[in-house]
């Protein structure tokens, strides 16, 4: 009799530690698997293995509906018709969770509480159940259930193996419930934004043909005899040019998230960027009485970049210049030639801007003038769209003034692409325009 009785301890203990050695490795498992449903699958059939049993199941608590429903079985067929269907709190499972404490019942026929309804549903026949609570932190979240122990009884290795792996599971379920909510949340934000930019691409199209008939035709009255007529088709003129740039920044708005990767870089000479940003410039110089000048490097210097993007960087400076600079008052664009950049410099004489607010210029949507009696108009993100693009580029953008009615200088510095064989250009000053 001894030696019998020694084996089936020893097979017991063996087995027992084998277990313990599954639940310790089940936990970085579970931790890892952020796809609910294959997490699910996982915690059952890890629950069918340390109760010996033939299914088991997991029911999730939803807060909203204040329903306990059936997340996972393995006994379902490939229709998965269980799936979300809610179980009375008065059953076997409802009562697990209400009550907060392990439920043991050797002959479900017999029990009350036994919810046959699903059974008949799945074509199960349900004959024992060990059911426990999945706690996560101070609240329960579902009910693990080990259905049709093969040997009963149900032991009390049974339920601390289930209660361990419940506990377990409450913590993955969470983490993965975390991660769905946060994939749906970007999915909303993501469509959104769609929305957004459609919406922009839609209206910016829907302005441009009405705006380019008025200003064809202020354009056209510009050339009247009659002086008043026109001073009216100027004002016409720059005003609709304001609103031509206002749509272009809203267009632009997917700049403000400019990415390295989005990118078209090619070497670029700066003399064809500067000549770009001068033709560029052209409708600005039409209808303000600004001084405008371009100076150019006397060599050539080339730089790795987006034409299209720094160029619409260096004119949204320029943009800002012209808006803040008065009548009469002088804009430079030169370039400085450093030994590893080249940096295109925007000075002007305009209002100026305080020290304190040198930084806060660049912020998305701000603007030195409170917006309510602000003099100077636009939507305050061009200098940060600027900025954007520079910095994608690997480049570098600051302000400079000495203060309030002392005008300002913008810097761009772009790295440049090194020909040893070349000396440091200097500057040469261009006919004024």
């Amino acid at each position: 009799m001894t030696g019998p009785l020694t084996t089936e301890r020893i097979r017991h203990l063996e087995r027992k530690n084998a277990i313990m050695m599954k639940l310790m490795e089940i936990s970085a498992t579970l931790n890892s698997q952020y796809d609910l449903q294959p997490l699910l699958q996982h915690i059952m059939s890890v629950a069918v293995e340390i109760t010996d049993c033939e299914a088991a199941s997991v029911l999730l608590w939803d807060a909203n509906r204040h329903e306990l429903f059936f997340a996972a079985s393995t006994t379902l067929d490939s229709t998965n018709e269980l799936i979300g269907t809610a179980v009375p709190m008065d059953s076997i499972a409802g009562t697990i969770l209400r009550q907060n404490e392990i439920v043991q019942v050797d002959n479900a026929k017999q029990d009350p509480r036994h919810y046959d309804k699903v059974d008949k549903d799945i074509q199960f026949q349900t004959k024992s159940l060990l059911g426990v609570p999945m706690r996560y932190k101070d609240r329960v979240i579902g009910v693990l259930e080990a259905l049709n122990k093969r040997e009963l009884p149900w032991t009390q290795d049974d339920r601390d193996y289930l209660m361990t792996l419940a506990a377990q599971a409450a913590v993955a379920i969470q983490g993965a419930q975390l991660v769905m909510e946060l994939k749906r949340a970007n999915e909303e934000l993501s469509e959104v934004d769609k929305l957004k930019n459609d919406f922009i691409a839609i209206a910016s199209h829907e302005l441009r043909t009405p705006l380019g008939v008025i200003m064809g035709y202020a354009s056209f009255l510009q050339d009247s005899d009659s002086p008043d007529t026109q001073e009216h088709a100027t004002k016409v003129l720059e005003s609709a040019l304001k609103l031509r740039k206002i749509i272009e920044d809203m267009v632009n708005l997917r700049y403000l998230k400019q990415k390295q990767a989005d990118l078209h870089r090619e070497e670029t000479e700066v003399h064809a960027l500067l000549d770009s940003i001068w033709q560029d410039a052209r409708s600005l110089l039409d209808t303000s009485r600004h001084k405008f000048d371009i100076r150019y490097p006397t060599e050539s210097i080339k730089v790795s970049v987006d034409h299209t993007r720094l160029s619409m960087a260096i004119m949204n400076v320029l943009h800002n210049a012209f808006s803040f600079t008065p009548e009469g008052g002088t804009i430079i664009v030169e370039t400085e030639v450093m030994p590893t950049e080249v940096r295109f410099k925007v000075s002007d004489t305009g209002i100026g801007i305080e020290k304190d607010k040198l930084d806060r210029i660049f912020e998305e949507f701000y603007q030195v003038e409170d917006h309510m009696v602000r003099h100077h108009g636009g939507l305050g993100i061009g200098l940060s769209i600027a900025r954007a693009i520079v910095s994608a580029h690997k480049g570098r953008m600051w302000a400079y003034s000495d203060g309030l009615q002392q005008g300002a200088t913008f810097y761009v510095a772009i790295p440049r692409v090194i020909d040893k064989t070349s000396s440091n250009p200097s500057l040469v000053p261009a006919a004024e325009v």
